[in-house]
């Protein structure tokens, strides 16, 4: 499906995630503790980096959109997502297996979220604002 050119460049970056979710899933699902090192130290550096700065442009720009219509909770969702994946920084940065197990999982599945119920939502609305400015 061709995203409007407003999300394009965050449905680009979800593949990044989702990469880092598969990464990092399969090395909690590992024996090797240093590949759990790694795979820790990776998605610590790409909350403070990729992720912040994703979630951030989300918040600032995308999620008020949705403030007051009836896709207000998905917007709530996102935060409240954003809020969990933030708060296992502290697993990551102990190089906990089943906290980064658990960032892998909920990172994809906030990725499937955005990319297949927050996204189209927010197309329906920049599409009904167009059409009202015209």
């Amino acid at each position: 499906m061709q995203r409007s050119p407003a999300l394009q460049p965050l449905s680009r970056e979800h593949h990044s995630a989702l990469k880092l979710a598969k990464a990092c899933e399969r090395a909690a699902g590992s024996s090797d503790e240093a590949e759990v090192e790694r795979a820790c130290l990776r998605a610590s550096v790409a909350c403070a980096s990729e992720l912040k700065a994703h979630f951030e442009m989300e918040e600032q720009t995308l999620l008020p959109l949705l403030t007051g219509t009836r896709e207000q909770p998905l917007a709530e969702r996102t935060l409240s997502e954003h809020r969990q994946l933030y708060a296992m920084l502290d697993g990551l940065q102990r190089n906990d297996a089943a906290t980064l197990g658990h960032f892998g999982k909920c990172l994809a599945a906030h990725v499937r979220f955005e990319e297949r119920e927050l996204f189209p939502a927010l197309e329906a609305n920049l599409a009904t604002r167009h059409e009202q400015s015209e």
